[in-house]
Formats: structure tokens, sequence, C-alpha cells
């Protein structure tokens, strides 16, 4: 018989497992953020001793390993003044004419559904260093943003 048609086992048509990419960057976090992620290594520590079967095991740990890598590599950003659009702000702006309010977070608190949006995001970029007023370049199209209000991001129960 051929090489080709041979199979020693099934171990060899299983798909690998891959690490979870690391974004590349600073790690910044504001303290929610940091608090997400010590909860996410005490929940992938827990899931370790838990499980039974060698599957679970090397996801947990595979999964333990990025979270402690995010918690050794966050840097708690400080409170911001409010005044201007950075890090741990909430900003209200229109964007086309539509109105918008986002807080622009760290990587892992993002979520676009709840309106976190990363400091990595190329509308986050856009709106860094905005003031109330400001009309801010965005899509190749210059004022296409307008800042109406930036607040301090408030402090949501992990």
């Amino acid at each position: 018989m051929s090489v080709a048609f041979r199979r020693d086992g099934d171990e060899e048509h299983l798909e690998p497992k891959f690490e979870i990419p690391i974004p590349s960057g600073p790690n910044l976090v504001t303290a929610r953020g940091k608090a997400l992620i010590d909860e996410q290594v005490r929940t992938f520590a827990a899931k370790l001793d838990a499980s039974a079967d060698e599957p679970s095991r090397e996801a947990a740990k595979r999964d333990l390993r990025y979270w402690q890598t995010r918690q050794i590599t966050s840097e708690v950003m400080p409170q911001p003044t409010g005044d201007k659009v950075e890090f741990g702000t909430t900003v209200s702006f229109t964007l086309h004419g539509k109105q918008r309010t986002l807080s622009i977070v760290g990587s892992d608190e993002a979520d676009g559904a709840s309106g976190l949006l990363s400091f990595t995001a190329p509308l986050a970029r856009a709106l860094m260093n905005g003031e109330p007023g400001d009309l801010l370049p965005f899509g190749g199209q210059d004022d296409a943003i307008e800042v109406l209000a930036v607040t301090v991001l408030a402090d949501v129960p992990v």
C-alpha cells in the first residue's frame, strides 16, 4: 500500500491548537479592565483545577497563559481629567451627522455592543485629544467628527 493512503492514527487529523494571539503594543487598562483581567485569571485557574480530561485541561492552560500574560503586562492608566478625549473617557460626538457615545478603554475590555471601544481602534485614535466643539477628520473626510461632550468613564462594577 502506498504511504499516501496510510494513516498512523487519528491524532494527525486533529486541528492544531494555537496560542491565543496577544494584541501588539502596550496593554493599557482602566481600573475596571484590570479587575476583569484578574477575574479571568481566577476563572481559568479554577477551570484548570476542575478539569478531568486532557483536552479540557489543555484549553484551560492555554486560556490561563493568555490571561496571566495580560495580567503581568497590564498598565493601569491614571484617571483622566475629562477636559479632552483620553484613555478612560466617555465621549459624545456626531459622526457624519449621527450622534454616538463611546468609552475608550483597553483592548481586553473593549465591547462594541456595550459602547466600549479599544484605544487602538481607528475611531478612538481619531477622537484622541479632541475637546468639546472640535471638528476632527476621519475616514479621509475633514470635519467628519464633531466632539459634543467628554466625561470621565464611570467605574462600572465588574
